[in-house]
C-alpha cells in the first residue's frame, strides 16, 4: 500500500478546510473556524491506484491553519510531504502576494518540484469569480493553478485533484522503485 502525505496551505480564510472536507468527502463544515495548527484526515481513492501495480493509495492530507502564528510548526508539517496544495481567495488581493511566500516556504525551500505543487484559487460561494484576470507572478506562473467554485462547478475541482493525485502516486512510486533498485544493485 502506497502511503502519500500531502499539505494545504495558504493565507487565512481562504477555504482550504472547506475544500479539504470536501475532497476526503469527510464532514460539512459550515460555519468560519480557523483551523488551528493542523488537521490530519487520512482517506483513499478508489481513482487512485499505484500505476501499474493496481495496489491501493492511502492519503493523508494536512490541513495546515493559514495564521502565521503557526509558522513555528511549519518544519514540522512538511516534514516528508511528498506535495503541497496552495490554496488562496482569488478575491482578496492580498492572497496574491501571500502565496509567494507559501511557495518559497513549502515548496522551494523543501526542494519539491512544481509537479508536485498545485495552486487553487478558491472562489467562496457568491463571489465575483473572475477566471481570466489572475496575474501571478514567476515562479507562481509556472504552477498548475486550477479554479474551484463548490456551488458551480464542484465536479471541476474534484477531477483536477484526482489528476493531481496520480501524479503525487507516481512520483512515489517512481522514487521508492528507485530506492529498491539501488538497495538490489
Amino acid at each position: 500500500m502506497l502511503k502519500a502525505k500531502i499539505l494545504f496551505v495558504g493565507p487565512c480564510e481562504s477555504g482550504k478546510t472547506v475544500l479539504a472536507n470536501f475532497l476526503t468527502e469527510s464532514s460539512d463544515i459550515t460555519e468560519y473556524n480557523p483551523t488551528q495548527g493542523v488537521r490530519i484526515l487520512e482517506f483513499e481513492n478508489p481513482h487512485v491506484t499505484s500505476n501499474n501495480k493496481g495496489t491501493g493509495c492511502e492519503f493523508e492530507l494536512w490541513d495546515c491553519g493559514g495564521d502565521p502564528k503557526f509558522e513555528s510548526c511549519w518544519p514540522a508539517l512538511m516534514k516528508d510531504a511528498h506535495g503541497v496544495v496552495i490554496i488562496f481567495n482569488a478575491d482578496i488581493p492580498s492572497h496574491l502576494k501571500e502565496i509567494e511566500t507559501w511557495y518559497s516556504c513549502f515548496v522551494q525551500q523543501q526542494f519539491l518540484q512544481d509537479t508536485q505543487c498545485l495552486l487553487i484559487a478558491h472562489h467562496k460561494p457568491g463571489s465575483a469569480s473572475d477566471k481570466g484576470n489572475l496575474s501571478l507572478s514567476p515562479p507562481l506562473n509556472k504552477l498548475k493553478l486550477v479554479h474551484s467554485n463548490l456551488e458551480d462547478d464542484p465536479e471541476e475541482i474534484r477531477m483536477e485533484f484526482i489528476k493531481y493525485l496520480k501524479s503525487i502516486i507516481n512520483s512515489v512510486s517512481e522514487s521508492r522503485d528507485r530506492e529498491e533498485m539501488s538497495i538490489i544493485t
